[in-house]
């Protein structure tokens, strides 16, 4: 099992705070599929995390509140290959990767103001663009 996991420096996922399960995966396999369970299931329990702080915990729930269950445990699925290994490997992979992401916060947009010269020539397309209107219409004399 890929656990212990570092998501960051300071962040780790113990093997306590994740359950795992292995059902049959859908899709192509031929007669093997229907013998192994291939597919993981994976449950990762975020107060369980080592080194998160309380806020960075809320921070993560908030921003992947869509894939908490109803125990408010990240829920992360893997039936990209057809073995068991490799599976486990890409859900332990996806959930660093989701946590790491959420854990990134965005940047503060500063409201700026368009400069004379591009308000200058916005208003000289304007005026361009109606001409061309004017232009084309018919004379009603």
């Amino acid at each position: 099992m890929p656990f212990p996991l570092a998501v960051t420096d300071r962040i780790v996922i113990p093997a306590s705070a994740v359950e795992t399960r292995f059902v049959r995966a859908s899709g192509p396999g031929g007669q093997h599929v229907n013998k192994v369970s291939s597919k993981v299931q994976m449950w990762i329990d975020l107060d369980r995390i080592l080194g998160a702080t309380g806020e960075e915990i809320a921070l993560i729930r908030e921003r992947l509140a869509s894939r908490l269950d109803a125990a408010r445990r990240l829920m992360i699925f893997s039936q990209a290959t057809r073995d068991q290994a490799r599976n486990l490997e890409d859900a332990a992979t996806r959930a660093a990767d989701l946590i790491r992401a959420a854990l990134v916060r965005p940047k503060v947009r500063r409201a700026t103001r368009p400069t004379g010269a591009a308000r200058e020539r916005r208003l000289e397309a304007k005026r361009i663009r109606a001409k061309h209107r004017r232009d084309r219409r018919v004379d009603a004399d």
